[in-house]
């Protein structure tokens, strides 16, 4: 596995692993429907009226229909459920999508929403519009449907949506998901057991504020280090990382011992390196000095995550020796973390398309207290950098951002001016 835009990232798949197939959704004909008739059809006993209502109601993307479609996530109809998920994300997605062209009144060609792609695009997928609680209930319901396609989409939409809520309203959610979708990694389909590894990977991910992991979720995961498909196994490997499972390190330190210099060794430090448990450091140490440059990245972001300052000189003469570019993005980033040198140079590595993913990941973490020290980048001629760092801003949480981002509401670009609008309406309501 090369090192370029790992991001701290490790995801292995494999060939024959089945992944989730967005349904194909029967184009409706007829007059265009008002958002009070849209609602009313909600309530048809006609499926292909249900259908076209909801469709209707994905078009015009309404904070307002969230909760009316909501029952229809589980509606006895699978392209009933599969047009309810499509609405409910796109109700919420950053950039709603609509149908490309009509001839007539009848839709020739519609964009499908399908959930994988906004839950692997993450937090920037989404716009800022608060998720009811019961559309969320709705779709782990529908999880765990009959049909495996709706299961698969209602399952990334879930965890997709599932980002947004914070403080109480994350607690909540927190307990109610574990009991529900923890017992889907031990589901018989492989692809349910990776989307539900990566789901809770997502749902989990170790906030500030958050309580500690119940054991059964977490403890599902570990069991799932010994599943048969090794795409299940790296997706568990990751989730334990990104939860910060301090009961996984024994054995994630086992299958890194085990399996070497491989891909699966790498997924195995890899979440070791984001956990950062104190037993790790030796761990590290002795890869930092290894031939494996993946292994030397991983090493370095796990002693930067460590907090041992005295760490640092090691981790300087392994990048000296590397001569790798995301070998020395990490060494910028232990210097962030160990000497709280300035970020700017790793949001200048924004610009570089190797490197992207990994330097988001490092902002996304060293953002929260030094937004002035990406002012430069705010400023940049590049449009996409400016993007970039607007909308790591608006997730970082940092209420001092604030002002750098307002000034980008008038921002020529008009991508550019989006990101910042929903950037602002974040910091505001933090």
């Amino acid at each position: 596995m090369g090192l370029v835009g790992q991001a701290g990232f490790v995801v292995l798949l494999i060939a024959g692993l089945s992944r989730p197939v967005p349904l194909a959704l029967p184009a409706v004909s007829g007059g265009q429907l008002s958002f009070e008739e849209a609602l009313r059809d909600l309530k048809s006993t006609s499926t292909s009226t249900r259908v076209r209502a909801v469709q209707r109601l994905q078009e015009l993307a309404s904070a307002e229909a969230a909760l009316p479609i909501a029952p229809l996530l589980n509606d006895p109809k699978d392209e009933v459920q599969a047009a309810a998920i499509a609405a409910e994300m796109n109700i919420f997605l950053a950039e709603p999508v609509v149908p490309r062209r009509r001839v007539g009144f009848v839709v020739e060609v519609r964009n499908s929403v399908p959930a994988e792609t906004a839950f692997t695009e993450g937090p920037f997928a989404l716009g800022t519009r608060p998720v009811p609680p019961e559309v969320l209930t709705a779709l782990r319901l529908a999880a765990r449907d009959d049909d495996p396609r709706v299961a698969l989409e209602a399952l990334y939409a879930f965890g997709t949506l599932a980002a947004l809520p914070s403080g109480d309203a994350r607690r909540e959610l927190l307990r109610a998901t574990g009991p529900e979708i923890a017992p889907l990694i031990g589901a018989s389909d492989p692809a349910q057991r990776y989307a539900a590894a990566r789901v809770i990977g997502h749902v989990f991910a170790k906030r500030p504020q958050d309580e500690p992991i119940d054991e059964p979720v977490g403890d599902a995961l570990i069991t799932a280090l010994n599943d048969e498909d090794r795409a299940v196994k790296a997706a568990a490997m990751q989730a334990l990382g990104r939860m910060r499972y301090e009961r996984s390190v024994q054995a994630l330190a086992d299958l890194y011992a085990f399996y070497g210099t491989s891909e699966s060794a790498e997924a195995a430090l890899d979440a070791l390196a984001r956990i950062a448990h104190p037993s790790s450091v030796e761990t590290f140490v002795a890869a930092l000095s290894g031939k494996n440059s993946t292994l030397r990245l991983l090493a370095i972001e796990g002693l930067a995550r460590s907090g041992d300052a005295s760490r640092l000189p090691a981790i300087q003469a392994a990048v000296d020796a590397d001569k790798n570019e995301a070998v020395a993005l990490a060494g910028l980033y232990a210097s962030a973390r160990l000497a709280n040198e300035r970020i700017d140079r790793i949001a200048d590595a924004l610009t570089k398309s190797r490197l992207r993913l990994q330097a988001r990941q490092y902002l996304l973490e060293l953002l929260p207290g030094r937004a002035a020290s990406v002012t430069s980048q705010l400023q940049d001629p590049d449009p996409r950098l400016r993007q970039d760092v607007v909308e790591l801003l608006g997730v970082s949480g940092d209420s001092a951002a604030l002002p750098l981002v307002e000034p980008l509401l008038k921002d020529r670009e008009p991508q550019v001016a989006r990101a910042a609008e929903r950037a602002v309406a974040r910091l505001r309501n933090r």
